[in-house]
Order: C-alpha cells, then sequence, then structure tokens
C-alpha cells in the first residue's frame, strides 16, 4: 500500500480507557477460542460490562461480548465431549454465559432506549446461533431449537426485571417498556413462525408458574403482545417464515405402506418416508408441531384460556380495563383461531354478568358463539333487555350499543312480543335521554317497525278519549316475552314533536307519515353529540327573520340636547345623552 501523501494528523482521537480494554480482551478471546487457549479473559470483559455505568461504553462491551460468544459457539467450545477437564471449561463458559444473558434481559429495562434494543436484537441472536450448534450435535440429526435461552427472553417480556446498571434512575414497576414491546412484535412476533409458536408455549408455562399476587403486571404485559399479534396463520401454507432457519425443512416421518392384502404376513411391510403431519396434536414431536396448523391453534388456544382468568383477577379499574381490551379482539382476533371457541364461553358469560360497558362487549363476544358455533344460550336477549336502563343512553360506548342491538336484533324470526318490548323500553328511556341518543332512538325505532311490520300497531292505536289512558307495558318485568308491550304504544317519542331541539322534533314526525322509506342508515345518527348539534345549530342559515312582539328602537340610548321632544310613543326625538344624566348628582 503506497504511504499516504498527507501529513500525518496532529490530534489523534482519544480512547477511553474502558474501550481500549475492551477491544483487547475481545481480540484475546477471539484468538483464544481459535486456538483453543484460555478463555480467562471472558470473565474480565464480562466484569467490565457490569460496571461500566455510561450507555456508550456499555453499549460497545456487549458487542464485544456478543461477537466473543458468537466465535465461542461456533468453534464448537460448547459441544460435548471430551474428558473431564473439558467438561469443567464447558461448565464455566455456560456459567459466563448465563450471566450476560441475565445482564442482558436486565437492559430490557433500561432507560437508554438505545441499550434497550440492542439487548434485544443480541438475545435473539443468539438463540439463532445456539439452536444452530445444538442443531449440529444432535443424535437424531433433527433441528433443534434452544429452549432454556428463549425462556430467559420470555421471562424478560413477562417479568420485567430491573436494570443492572447503577445509574439507571427508572423504578422498575415491572411493565413492559413500549419500544421494546414493538420491536419484537414486529421484527419476531409478528414474522417468524418458529418464534410465534415457542412464545405462546412458554407464555401459557410462566403464568402458571407466576401467580397474579406477586406478578401483577404479567397479564398486562403479555396482552400488550399478542393483541398486536396479526398475522397468525388461517392455512398451512402460510407456515412458510423461520427464524432458525434448519427447522423450516419439512418433517419426514416413516410410515408403513398399506398393502393390499394386509393379513398376509408374508409380505413384507413397505416402509416409506413423507412429509405428511398426521395425528394427533400430543403426540408430534416438536419440529411437526412447527409445521402444524393444528398445534399452533393448540398453544393459541392454551395461552388464552390461561391468560384470560388472570385479566378478571380482581375488580380494580386496571382489570376491567384489560378485560375489555381482550373482549374488542375477542371476535376477530382469537375466537377464530381457537381449537374450540365453545371454550371461552364461561369466561365470556361471567363478563356478561358484570354489566356495564364489560358486559354489553361481552354481548357481542356471545352472539359470535351463538351464530357461528351453535352455542346455546337461551337467556341472550333477557340480558340483552336488562342492559336498557337509565345509565345505557349517556355511556361512552353509547354508538357501538347501538351497532350491536341493531345486529342481534336484526333476525326477521324473533318474536313480536319481545321485539316491541326493546321499543317500548327504548321509548321510555327516550324521555329522559340527551338530544343525541334521541336521534339514535328514533331511526332504529323506524327500522324495527319497518323489518317487522306486526308492530306497527304500536303507532296506530287509537283510544277512546272519554276514557283515562291505561299503559299496559309493565316495566318491572325482566323477561321481554311478558311486558305486554305489544298491548301498548309508543307515545313516548311521538311527545318528541315539541321537543326543543329542532333535529329531534323534526325527526321524530317521521311516525306520522307514510312508511315509504326503505331505511335509515343507523351510520348517519351514531355520531351526534352535544357539540355537534351545537355546531349544526351555529351553521344553519336563517331564510326569514323571526317574528318580534316588541317595537325595534334604532337609538335606544341618544344624546339629549336643549330642544329634546318627546312624542306620543314616549321616544325621543333629538340627541339625548341618558346615561350621562343618570350619573349627574347636581
Amino acid at each position: 500500500m503506497p504511504a499516504s501523501s498527507l501529513p500525518p494528523p496532529s490530534k489523534k482521537r482519544k480512547v477511553k480507557p474502558d474501550e481500549d480494554l475492551a477491544k483487547r480482551l475481545e481480540t484475546e478471546i477471539t484468538d483464544a477460542a481459535m486456538n483453543d487457549g484460555s478463555l480467562n479473559p471472558l470473565l474480565d470483559l464480562l466484569n467490565l460490562a457490569q460496571r461500566t455505568s455510561d450507555a456508550a461504553n456499555l453499549s460497545k462491551i456487549i458487542y464485544s461480548l456478543y461477537r466473543v460468544f458468537v466465535v465461542i459457539i461456533c468453534s464448537d467450545r460448547l459441544a460435548p465431549g471430551g474428558g473431564d477437564a473439558a467438561k469443567q471449561v464447558r461448565k464455566w463458559i455456560w456459567g459466563r454465559l448465563d450471566a450476560f444473558v441475565h445482564f442482558l434481559v436486565g437492559l430490557l429495562q433500561d432507560e437508554e432506549p438505545a441499550l434497550r434494543k440492542s439487548a434485544l436484537d443480541i438475545l435473539l441472536s443468539l438463540l439463532r446461533h445456539l439452536s444452530s450448534s445444538l442443531s449440529k450435535i444432535s443424535s437424531d440429526g433433527r433441528p433443534q431449537f434452544h429452549d432454556s435461552h428463549f425462556k430467559h427472553i420470555v421471562r424478560g417480556l413477562l417479568i420485567c426485571p430491573p436494570s443492572p446498571r447503577s445509574s439507571s434512575d427508572i423504578t422498575c414497576e415491572g411493565k413492559l417498556m413500549s419500544d421494546v414491546r414493538d420491536h419484537f412484535v414486529a421484527t419476531w412476533l409478528n414474522v417468524y413462525d418458529d418464534v410465534r409458536w415457542c412464545f405462546l408455549r412458554e407464555a401459557s408455562s410462566v403464568l402458571s408458574r407466576f401467580p397474579a399476587a406477586e406478578y401483577p403486571n404479567l397479564a398486562a404485559n403479555l396482552l400488550s403482545l399478542v393483541d398486536r399479534l396479526k398475522t397468525f396463520p388461517t392455512e398451512t401454507s402460510e407456515l412458510n417464515a423461520w427464524w432458525i432457519s434448519e427447522l423450516g425443512e419439512k418433517p419426514v416421518t416413516l410410515r408403513i405402506s398399506d398393502a393390499e392384502n394386509e393379513d398376509d404376513w408374508r409380505k413384507p411391510k413397505i416402509i416409506k418416508r413423507t412429509t405428511d403431519i398426521k395425528g394427533r396434536v400430543h403426540q408430534l414431536s416438536f419440529h411437526q408441531s412447527l409445521h402444524s396448523l393444528k398445534a399452533h391453534r393448540a398453544v393459541f388456544t392454551r395461552m388464552w384460556l390461561s391468560l384470560l382468568p388472570r385479566l378478571s383477577f380482581d375488580t380494580s379499574v386496571t382489570s376491567r380495563s384489560l378485560t375489555i381490551r381482550a373482549l374488542n379482539i375477542m371476535h376477530r382476533g382469537i375466537l377464530p383461531h381457537l381449537t374450540r371457541p365453545i371454550l371461552v364461553m364461561d369466561w365470556i358469560s361471567a363478563c356478561v354478568d358484570t354489566g356495564g360497558t364489560v358486559g354489553l362487549l361481552a354481548l357481542n363476544a356471545l352472539f359470535i358463539l351463538m351464530k357461528d358455533y351453535n352455542l346455546d344460550y337461551p337467556q341472550f336477549y333477557t340480558r340483552l333487555y336488562a342492559f336498557l336502563d337509565n345509565n345505557v343512553l349517556h355511556l361512552k360506548h353509547r354508538a357501538r350499543f347501538f351497532r350491536l342491538t341493531e345486529l342481534f336484533l336484526s333476525s326477521t324470526h324473533l318474536p313480536a312480543a319481545l321485539l316491541a318490548s326493546f321499543v317500548k323500553r327504548l321509548s321510555r328511556l327516550s324521555l329522559s335521554a340527551p338530544p343525541a341518543a334521541i336521534i339514535m332512538i328514533i331511526p332504529f325505532t323506524y327500522n324495527i317497525l319497518k323489518r317487522h311490520p306486526a308492530l306497527m300497531k304500536m303507532i296506530h292505536r287509537a283510544d277512546d278519549d272519554s276514557e283515562p289512558f291505561n299503559d299496559t307495558y309493565i316495566a318491572g318485568e325482566v323477561n321481554p316475552n311478558v311486558t305486554n308491550a305489544i298491548d301498548s304504544s309508543i307515545w313516548e317519542l311521538l311527545s318528541h314533536r315539541k321537543h326543543y331541539d329542532a333535529a329531534v322534533s323534526t325527526l321524530a314526525r317521521i311516525f306520522e307519515e307514510a312508511f315509504t322509506k326503505p331505511g335509515y342508515s343507523m351510520e348517519d345518527f351514531l355520531d351526534h353529540t352535544y357539540g355537534t348539534l351545537l355546531e349544526t345549530e351555529f351553521q344553519r342559515k336563517i331564510k326569514r327573520e323571526p317574528a318580534l312582539a316588541t317595537e325595534l328602537v334604532k337609538d335606544p340610548f341618544p344624546l339629549r340636547t336643549d330642544h329634546a321632544s318627546v312624542t306620543d310613543k314616549g321616544i325621543m326625538n333629538d340627541n339625548e345623552d341618558v346615561i350621562s344624566e343618570l350619573w349627574a348628582f347636581d
């Protein structure tokens, strides 16, 4: 290489002592691993990482340790075999590797975002190297997955131990960092089938070993990961992405072929090698389970059956919010992938009994079980009817309630007495409802009457004016089939023709017109609030001035002069300063 024509630099880059020491130790350990030498400097490098407080230096040191361990793993220093001395050395190396892994797991909760991301990257990269090394030395030639190392990763994501750095100011509350969560989900959990399968299996084991009372954030951490799982496979052909490349090979099974005459013992049995995976899930090997859609659904089901009871562990606000999050994804992200969706029936029924927002969302999941999975739940509409109280029209999820209720009552095979009870109860509740809720009730009722002509007599019932009005509706009855609502009327909605809000009064007059409109789209009425109603009134264009009962005075405070005179109507003609005279104290 020719010498540079440039003059030597006047100042050399300052190298920090820890950084220089880390490079020297890395070089020594690498040479020793390649030449079968002493690995004692490995302990010095690990101690250097544990006592380093600067984030930038620590990042370089942990990557030095990562490169060193990769060299050791690839040089087969951890492979079994050899004499007692080799076993002692191998045991010592495993101890240093475990210490490094525990150190990285703690860094997942560090205050420095770069360290958190680097620690997770190194942990998953070590998993790949350890699994590949384990596959090479496998006696049966099957690809392997390093379970013990992956267990440390899963516990770090769910248990969240504190950071080992002494300078960290973060108080560990056992909550998973959002950037660590998003990085793990986007890079591994939503991409690689082997990582997802092993994570779901290990998560179930963690839930069973760590009690909720001692680890209150465990369920929240797991839910934050699995509710972002968007790529769960629905067909076997979708199992095609593997973090451990050796696991991507199709598992081979030895199977005895069917002979033409199975009773003939003289014919030799023909053994064929096949990649078809058949049999019960619990009889499959680890490699076969990764390529079986049934096995993926089995670990998914086991994980959710372990997690759901933990979400409703108590009646606290946190537990309630976790239950709502699970119910929000139940119908589209959980039930379609369970082996038997009926298994979550008990938990959903308990949520329905809770009432409020939790019960409302649970009704949706319960309806899906009835409609798509043939669940027999005779008391469904009785439960739904119980939700119609004074609070339902003031809930935050009021719009969702009307969407779901319209879906639940959309069947044309429902009895008229049942539907009349819902219509009458909503009409009665509209008397104390805010205007935005009444705007939802009126088109909702119109659509039901339009769909079920047997209810039309509730708006066309003419009573004798000479007799006092007697409403036959039994408001306190909990069974919607025996409330006598079908013999009543919806006079409550008719009273809204005189409502103070113009939108409500105009909409209430549709019951006086012919039912020629095909039906209302409920989505046009579900987003109304006091804000939208006021905005509509402010933007309304007044075509003509409203009539007033008083005479307009152009100049209510005229200026007074010496020649002022008063007309017969008491209005001053000339300029008069009336206000100034009030403050004159002569």
